[in-house]
């Protein structure tokens, strides 16, 4: 420390806490508003710079020692409850605000000892200049990737690896402040240097780490909905190739029934005639294809699927309702239900593999109560079938499939959640239907 009146010290105080937080700001997302966000911050930093500043008066000497510790745990406390962040993401970037922290304080310092003559102004000075260069380079430069990062280790982390990362930064950064380390020799600036460089070093290293292993995922997610995509396509094949077979079948059919009826009418055999029509119509009747809702689109893939799991012997119960036009788009609506469909097919299909007497079901269930659309998927699962992260691990479903419901329910505000009932897996959804623009126009 340098010393000086006790508003100097608040004054640096102040430029600390305030830099601490605006790195903060930059990095994170507040849970509440900006106005409740502003008053809070408002009303920490006022406790603390009133506080330090008494203590500063009361007890130099302890003050210098402990007084930057506490403070920054209690900002610590303070922007776990501010941030809408898990606590070990918050813990990360409070680990790499506080190597910032040791920066700017030890580089004012050393500024104004070295080529100020202690000079507490230089100090100030110096510490104003890095939080904003810092500042400005984590808003234009790093903002979104740290961002985009954190939600990598938010979901990809290693609790344990990251706990002894933060742990090293933190020693890293206890050692660098070491407030008894005062004398000026250039073994002592060689091993801040050295502090400065490996502590950085592992942060750009985790850094990296965790961005590409998130940017793996990302291709592997890709990867899924290629092969979705292509499953998709299949199925639409397989039922074009069925209406083709059928138009064949009937236009063969055809041929015979006319050179019936005209055998018929020629020989003037009318009831004979009559009786073969109404045979006919009753056949007829019989192999028409039961229409499962009024939706085309929805309709076909239900088929189609629902054929697939008849020819796995698995038993399947479907209670659509849904108008032919709904409001939420044909191919995201196909999406949920057919990669809902097939992992429940897929998940049988396992189950008859591991049990071959244990009887397979499939129920499945569409329907729009007032503004809302519910869909529910239960199916026989195996007993070992298990979640991560509340979804359904890829060796349980084939792989394929979940990332593409979530992502088209997100786009409807949808909410939705996978379990296993004690052998039953159960998946359900409940979307938003977007109001259509008659409707809109009668609200405005």
């Amino acid at each position: 420390m340098l010393g000086g009146p006790v508003y100097i010290a608040f004054i640096r105080y102040a430029i600390s806490l305030a830099g601490v937080i605006l790195f903060f700001f930059l990095m994170s997302e507040s849970r509440f508003g900006k106005k409740k966000t502003a008053v809070c911050y408002g009303c920490f930093c006022t406790v603390m710079l009133t506080a330090a500043s008494v203590w500063y008066v009361a007890d130099y000497e302890s003050c210098v020692k402990t007084v930057a510790i506490i403070m920054y745990v209690c900002f610590t406390v303070f922007a776990i409850f501010m941030s809408r962040d898990n606590i070990y993401l918050s813990l990360y970037k409070l680990a790499l605000i506080f190597y910032m922290l040791a920066v700017f304080l030890i580089v004012g310092i050393e500024v104004a000892v070295l080529f100020f003559d202690r000079n507490v102004w230089a100090d100030i000075v110096t510490r104003i200049i890095l939080i904003a260069a810092i500042a400005f380079f984590i808003d234009k430069k790093i903002k979104s990737s740290i961002r985009g990062f954190g939600y990598y280790v938010e979901n990809e982390l290693d609790r344990f690896s990251v706990t002894i990362m933060i742990i090293s930064i933190l020693f890293g950064i206890g050692f660098i402040l070491n407030p008894n380390s005062r004398e000026q020799t250039p073994y002592r600036l060689f091993a801040i240097f050295m502090n400065f460089f490996l502590t950085g070093s592992l942060q750009l290293l985790v850094f990296r780490l965790y961005f590409h292993i998130g940017k793996e995922k990302e291709y592997q997610k890709e990867n899924q909905l290629v092969k979705m995509n292509q499953r998709m396509l299949e199925r639409n094949i397989e039922i074009l190739e069925e209406s083709a077979e059928s138009g064949k079948r009937i236009r063969h059919d055809a041929r015979h029934h006319i050179a019936v009826i005209a055998e018929y009418t020629r020989r003037g055999q009318n009831e004979e005639l009559l009786q073969y029509l109404q045979e006919y119509e009753k056949e007829a009747d019989e192999n028409v294809t039961e229409a499962i809702c009024a939706n085309t689109a929805v309709n076909n893939i239900l088929a189609a699927y629902t054929r697939k799991a008849k020819k796995e012997q698995i038993k399947a119960t479907l209670d659509v309702e849904i108008g032919a036009n709904p409001t939420i788009a044909n191919i995201d609506l196909v999406t949920i239900l057919a990669n809902a469909y097939e992992n429940a097919i897929y998940g049988c299909m396992e189950v008859q593999k591991q049990s071959p007497g244990r009887e397979c079901f499939i129920h499945l269930m569409l329907k729009k109560k007032k503004n809302k659309l519910v869909i529910c998927c239960s199916n026989t699962c195996r007993m070992e079938t298990e979640l991560k992260n509340g979804q359904p691990k890829p060796e349980f479903t084939g792989g394929i499939g979940v990332l593409s419901i979530i992502r088209a329910a997100e786009n409807y505000g949808g909410e939705y959640d996978f379990r296993n009932d004690n052998g039953v897996f159960i998946f359900r959804l409940i979307m938003n239907i977007p109001p259509t623009d008659n409707s809109t126009h009668e609200t405005v």
